[in-house]
């Protein structure tokens, strides 16, 4: 089991996908958890998600999802793990409160809030992490050397 969280190679892929989405997530992450980037930090993360009827076992996890899992994407640690969150984070956020707006983006401002194409492209994304693990120049690819030895 262990083997198959870690187990990557060095696909340079799949080392762009999980960086470049892990740069994209970390701000967001980081405005729930640090209150960076004019977010609300943690309390206030937590209080925004229980307005919404979110309990707070599962708005933790959300922000944990996305802070947690943007550093994991970033540093290629728990690829699997941190795509599987971010993953469930994206789907929750559709059927919550991005599907009643539509595929599209709100990008001219004409529509009440943002469509759901976004979070398409993150859960395509993170499916693919999550099929071939984190690829060249992660902490996975270490650890699978590593095991690779035992």
């Amino acid at each position: 089991m262990i083997k198959k969280i870690f187990f990557t190679d060095k696909d340079p892929a799949s080392l762009i996908l999980r960086l470049l989405l892990g740069i994209v997530f970390f701000p967001h992450g980081a405005q729930k958890m640090l209150g960076w980037f004019g977010g609300s930090g943690f309390s206030g993360s937590m209080e925004n998600f229980m307005k919404m009827g979110i309990p707070a076992f599962f708005a933790f996890l959300a922000i944990m999802a996305e802070f947690c899992g943007s550093l994991g994407l970033i540093t290629g640690l728990l690829t699997r793990v941190a795509a599987f969150g971010i993953t469930v984070n994206m789907v929750v956020a559709v059927f919550m409160i991005h599907l009643k707006n539509g595929f599209f983006m709100n990008w001219f401002g004409k529509q009440q809030g943002e469509g759901f194409e976004y979070h398409i492209l993150v859960v395509a994304i993170t499916t693919a992490l999550m099929i071939k693990g984190a690829g060249l120049w992660s902490v996975d690819g270490l650890i699978t050397s590593k095991l690779k030895k035992h």
